[in-house]
């Protein structure tokens, strides 16, 4: 079967890649006129470490979602048009992560950190949703997906995005009162994904016949 889905895929690497260069314009370089010789250079940007947090949470978030996404793709040979409406929220609430990333890093050490993380978290709940709706568009006409594709390995990758569902919903329950803890999940969340996406790839390859 030929594949029909070379143009989403590039289009949507491009986007991926905006939305890591976006975050990169959060990082600031203390302006001299605004130093204090007695605190010096490096003590100056130590303090923004709530901005270094903030990008390399983010960071890996956007490159973790571009794997899992390039996972999938590997799975969908052929497109419709939900699929690619489907696909366009999923680069779209992408693209929206460099904002609550700003918010986090300007306001994680004060009192509205709560909240700025609630945020955060908030938005990681509508793209787990938008995956779970890709991956659903994609199986209810199986035409789309890879001829060779098992019963099996679809619900081997839609338990792998449920599974995200319910821990970044808590995630965002605890924000309001425990931030640290609420990003902490997030990171361990993406920590799993990260290291289960080559597996279940593997465990979804199709059998190689035997050579005789």
């Amino acid at each position: 079967m030929e594949k029909e889905t070379s143009r989403i895929e590039a289009f949507s690497d491009a986007v991926f890649a905006i939305a890591i260069t976006l975050l990169v314009l959060d990082l600031h370089v203390p302006m001299r006129d605004s130093m204090n010789d007695s605190i010096g250079l490096y003590k100056t940007l130590a303090l923004q470490w709530p901005s270094y947090l903030a990008f390399g949470l983010s960071f890996f978030s956007i490159y973790i979602m571009w794997v899992n996404h390039h996972k999938l793709f590997k799975q969908i040979y052929k497109r419709n048009t939900a699929l690619m409406f489907t696909n366009g929220l999923i680069l779209f609430l992408a693209t929206c992560i460099s904002f609550p990333t700003a918010l986090l890093a300007e306001y994680f050490n004060t009192t509205y950190a709560g909240k700025a993380a609630t945020l955060y978290t908030g938005l990681f709940v509508c793209i787990n949703l938008a995956f779970n709706l890709l991956w659903w568009t994609a199986t209810r006409d199986r035409a789309l997906l890879r001829p060779d594709i098992t019963d099996k390995a679809i619900l081997e990758i839609k338990r792998n995005y449920q599974y995200g569902l319910p821990v970044h919903l808590l995630a965002c329950a605890l924000s309001f009162f425990l931030p640290v803890v609420a990003l902490l999940i997030c990171a361990c969340l993406w920590t799993y994904w990260a290291f289960t996406s080559g597996k279940l790839e593997l465990s979804i390859q199709p059998k190689q016949p035997n050579k005789p």
